[in-house]
């Protein structure tokens, strides 16, 4: 790189942008006095040149090199005041990544030069360090992220149509024998992989983080890595260890072949905190750049306010913060044609800045305006560990949110808890308690029954206790309260008569969930019968542990997974945005959902109030002419066994129309039957689904 030249350039757009002609930085420092920019020849390991940014505009450094092209390695050093008491952490000595990279070239290594202090120092963080930490950083890259996209259109599903499957990209992908390139995108690209989601009649595939991240010190001493990937380093980068061939075209095609098959991806993406930790934390990025501005200090600035229990929160209170944030979310809509986000601790964006909780939060607001992220869908988790920082149904449309109150309910009733009849109807309708205001449909609720945070599926019926031995805490770290039940068997079980009640406690669990009013959100692996090994915070296990066992698939299962999604698919009243409140409907004076008991008859409250209630039977409707179902009258009834065997009347169906029994979780293999209005014998500790058959047919 003779003869390097470094002129003004511009303030926008910030991070590395090639024009044709050069590279054009512009980084965000509000305190630093001085910005450098490094630039590594192609092995990666000689800092070539060091070129201070020439141009202050406010707060954005700036400068152009010409000639310079894609693929270019780089890196940052900022200068400023190195005074912790005041909340600046500057250290020259430091090789810092670009907010702004589109790619970095691997890992950091650990060592204790990545600190800005001296390890073992008395009071250490006040302490400086003065070794070089570039050898052990990865590097920036400069990218041209130009695509061919062709005719790739985002799918836009419908919420009430949406179907969401929660995965981890290398968990999904490195236990099948027959994806090529496992554990990357291009694994999830693969036609095996689209095929089991088209089967299974998934909308959405919802990925853990894929932001580039860092492995936390504490693990990798231990032999373990940071499988989850909560600790963001690079907003705008995918991660390297997905890449199998080191091109972020490989995410790009990624979403190119889900969009052909029908498939929206969802991004985690973690803007509540970074990789970096707190105060004894390495200086990598952020903390170099501009401690102050980027993170969230307490009234002693030598220390961060931790509302995310990772040591550090960021701080979009601070405008050029969430400018990053928003240019992060944009880029990964119109660059990678992302279709939506899930955002971790949720609750942390919307605080002000002293620490309370406001929908009309600064970043809210920014969203709800923004013309292209209006169009994607937005989910929040919506809690943190802060003050007040449950805020399950608080968040403002168009967000929806992850509902651990329906995990927890009907966990619970399945289990057999007592006075569980109630909780489970409030669930099925949508948790209205939570999300009828504002304006806010039905499919807010974000409705599971298992993430990857918990237990899986089988787990939840085959441990009563965590195992998470393997993480080397002691079994300490996890939920102690998981509201499972190992029908007898701790563990692995042999017993054919513990298989098939955990193969119907299974059943009874997802054909409640697909039949409940809301978004539903599935784990990946479930539908297969996968097993944690009793371990429910597998955040460190890229092994067996964390992977799906395509191996031991449960294909049984996998059908009757399959078979609700389609029921689902085929019935709109499960899919309908209003709440049903049992009120009359204006279209013909009837309700729009009747709570009854198997007798037939409309429930009382000296029912509800029954401790020992351990059945639900819900008769819901849509009249004719509605904007949902404008053809005919749909109805559909359900009833949730958690008791022994009865008789069940089914109700009146509508003129013209009969009972058809569709689905029955202790018979998975039924053929639709229709049905009469006698009394029928149905099993114990089962789900049942009927809709209608015209009387004529």
């Amino acid at each position: 790189m003779p003869n390097l030249r470094i002129l003004a350039g511009r303030a926008d757009p910030l991070g590395a942008t090639f024009d044709g002609e050069g590279v054009n930085f512009a980084v965000f420092s509000q305190h630093a006095t001085r910005v450098t920019l490094c630039l590594f020849g192609a092995d990666g390991r000689t800092e070539a040149h060091r070129l201070d940014l020439p141009e202050r505009d406010g707060d954005v450094w700036h400068g152009y090199v010409p000639g310079l092209r894609p693929g270019q390695l780089y890196g940052l050093r900022a200068d400023g005041p190195y005074a912790p008491a005041e909340g600046h952490r500057f250290n020259y000595h430091k090789l810092l990544i670009d907010p702004y990279a589109k790619r970095l070239t691997r890992h950091l290594a650990w060592h204790d030069a990545l600190m800005g202090y001296t390890v073992g120092a008395p009071e250490a963080d006040l302490s400086f360090d003065k070794r070089d930490s570039a050898r052990h950083m990865p590097r920036c890259v400069v990218e041209d992220p130009a695509f061919s996209w062709g005719t790739d259109q985002p799918p836009r599903h419908d919420i009430a149509d949406t179907v969401i499957y929660e995965a981890h990209v290398k968990g999904l992908t490195e236990g099948h024998p027959d994806v090529p390139h496992r554990g990357t995108f291009l694994g999830l690209a693969s036609d095996p992989v689209i095929e089991h989601l088209q089967r299974l009649g998934i909308t959405a595939l919802e990925l853990l983080p894929a932001q580039a991240f860092l492995n936390d010190r504490f693990l990798v001493e231990k032999g373990l890595v940071n499988y989850w990937g909560y600790q963001t380093l690079g907003f705008f980068a995918p991660d390297p260890r997905y890449l199998a061939k080191g091109q972020i075209a490989e995410f790009q095609h990624m979403v190119a072949r889900m969009h052909a098959a029908g498939i929206e991806v969802i991004m985690d993406v973690v803007y509540n905190h970074t990789g970096e930790g707190n105060e004894m934390g390495p200086t990598l990025s952020f903390r170099g750049l501009d401690n102050r501005s980027y993170y969230r200090l307490q009234e002693d600035p030598r220390y961060y306010i931790n509302d995310t229990g990772t040591g550090n929160t960021l701080n979009v209170n601070h405008p050029m913060v969430l400018r990053m944030v928003m240019d992060s979310l944009r880029y990964w809509v119109e660059v990678m044609h992302v279709d939506g986000f899930r955002f971790d601790l949720c609750a942390t964006l919307g605080r002000r800045a002293r620490g309370g909780f406001d929908r009309s939060a600064s970043f809210f607001d920014a969203i709800r305006q923004d013309p292209v992220l209006t169009r994607v869908k937005l989910i929040a988790e919506p809690w943190d560990i802060g003050p007040g920082g449950y805020q399950l149904g608080g968040f403002p449309p168009p967000f929806l949110e992850w509902n651990d109150k329906y995990r927890d309910g009907i966990r619970r009733f399945w289990r057999g808890d007592a006075r569980q009849v109630p909780e489970l109807a409030d669930r099925m309708a949508g948790s209205a308690v939570q999300f009828d205001h504002s304006g806010r449909p039905a499919t807010s609720s974000v409705n599971f029954l298992t993430a990857h945070d918990g237990f899986t599926l089988m787990d939840v019926v085959s441990y009563d206790t965590k195992h998470n031995e393997a993480n080397g805490e002691g079994n300490r770290d996890g939920h102690s309260e998981n509201f499972s039940d190992n029908m007898g068997v701790e563990g692995a079980s042999d017993d054919p008569a513990v298989l098939e009640a955990r193969a119907r406690r299974r059943r009874n669990m997802l054909a409640t969930l697909l039949l409940s009013q809301g978004t539903p959100m599935l784990l990946a692996g479930d539908e297969l019968g996968n097993s944690q090994q009793g371990n429910n915070n597998a955040y460190c296990q890229d092994n067996a542990i964390g992977w799906v066992d395509w191996d031991a698939a449960d294909q049984g299962f996998l059908d009757f997974t399959a078979r609700l999604i389609a029921f689902r698919r085929a019935h709109p009243i499960l899919r309908q945005k209003r709440f049903l409140h049992s009120r009359t409907r204006l279209v013909d004076g009837l309700p729009d959902l009747f709570w009854l008991r198997p007798d037939g008859e409309e429930m009382t409250p000296a029912d509800w109030s029954n401790p020992e209630l351990c059945v639900l039977c819900a008769e819901l409707r849509i009249a004719a002419g509605t904007p949902e179902y404008a053809q005919r009258e749909e109805a559909i009834f359900l009833v949730f066994n958690n008791g022994a065997a009865l008789d069940l009347v089914p109700p009146d169906p509508p003129t013209g129309w009969r009972w058809r029994l569709h689905l029955d979780s202790s018979r998975p293999g039924l053929v639709p039957q229709v049905v009469g209005r006698a009394p029928m014998r149905i099993d114990g500790h089962c789900v049942l689904a009927f809709d209608l058959e015209r009387a004529d047919d």
